[in-house]
This record gives C-alpha cells, structure tokens and sequence, in this order.
C-alpha cells in the first residue's frame, strides 16, 4: 500500500485551532503533544525538527505559491499508531488545547 493511500483520505487531516505566530516568542521552540483517550501518544517540541519553520517555507515557496492560509504538513514525533471508531483525540501547542476530536 502506497503512504499516499495510507494517510491522504477524506477526513484524514482535521485541522485545529489557529493561534497567532505573533502570540510566540520563539516559533523555533514550542512544545506541542497528542492526547489519545486521554493519554499522551505524540510529544515534541519544534526545535526538534530537521529544519527550522523559515527554512521549509522557503524551500517549499520555490515550488508552490503560498497564501495566508496554506498549510503545510511536515513530519511526526513517534507515537503514530492506529486509531479506532470513538478514540478522543485532543491536541496541544504550548500547553493549549487546539483540537478536540472523536473519531466517527
């Protein structure tokens, strides 16, 4: 199975709350974590990744025109599992809730 098939299908991208870039000091270092049923599946903290936030917008704006909006989705702390009809999926950025989902 392709990980297209695998991740790229209806309803397999809620999207959550948007806080303002401006409400953080330092984008390079925001915690951010996944609840499922209530316990902590996915933590991490963005200066975690391979590269900084300035450095894929720019390398992805060569190829895609970006507008306010625009979301661009990179790659995951461990943790990924499967998920089941009724998990409780609760997200969190910099310690506040910015999803609350029950899968259907």
């Amino acid at each position: 199975m392709s990980w297209e098939r695998a991740k790229a299908f209806d309803g397999s991208a809620p999207v959550g709350k948007f806080i303002a870039k401006e409400k953080f000091a330092n984008k390079e270092h925001l915690d951010f974590s996944l609840e499922v049923n209530g316990e902590t599946k996915q933590q991490g903290n963005t200066s975690e990744m391979l590269f900084s936030i300035d450095t894929i917008i720019e390398y992805v704006s060569q190829f895609f025109t970006l507008k306010i909006g625009d979301l661009i989705f990179t790659g995951t702390p461990k943790g990924v599992g499967p998920i089941a009809i009724n998990d409780h999926f609760q997200a969190y950025l910099e310690g506040e809730q910015v999803l609350d989902l029950k899968i259907k």
